[in-house]
């Protein structure tokens, strides 16, 4: 699981009256709403480091043709009490097969970490008040877990060994 830094975050929110440019600064990359995504996805260049930040209401199929053209899909958590996220982070990894980062963001918690690399987020931003080691620590509490997941599609009385 990665750890993202805002401060030292190379991901970069496309804002301004005129719109998402493409051509990014030094070192940085274009994240865009789905909203921007869905106005420049015709025009904008191919090649370039895009992300796209997907509200947890959004349906993922409406994404699902532009996924080989993305870098990154932020998946958002408003409340932690609201799963959607993880619902989406699984639909993109399992039906349609994204291999590039998926981020969690918003109210992100340690005890969340073991759920969503289940799911496949492969990298957070943790709230403020949470602590990295603490979360590289609850990724290790359970050594196996007996449903499947998208790392591991069987139930353990499936896989070799059972």
């Amino acid at each position: 699981m990665k750890f993202v830094i805002k401060a030292q975050d190379p991901w970069h929110l496309c804002a301004g009256e005129d719109g998402p440019q493409p051509h990014p600064a030094a070192g940085h990359h274009k994240l865009l709403t789905l909203e921007q995504w869905h106005a420049v996805r015709d025009t904008w260049p191919t090649g370039l480091s895009t992300g796209v930040l997907l509200p947890n209401d959004a349906d993922v199929a409406d994404l699902a043709a532009d996924l080989p053209r993305l870098s990154l899909v932020v998946v958002q958590f408003p409340k932690w009490v609201d799963g959607r996220a993880y619902t989406q982070a699984r639909l993109l990894r399992v039906r349609h097969h994204f291999t590039g980062e998926i981020r969690a963001v918003g109210e992100v918690l340690v005890d969340m970490m073991p759920l969503l690399q289940r799911c496949g987020v492969n990298a957070v931003q943790l709230r403020a008040d949470q602590s990295q080691a603490a979360a590289e620590r609850a990724l290790s509490f359970f050594p196996g877990h007996y449903q499947g997941d998208v790392q591991e599609h069987r139930p353990a009385f499936a896989r070799p060994g059972a």
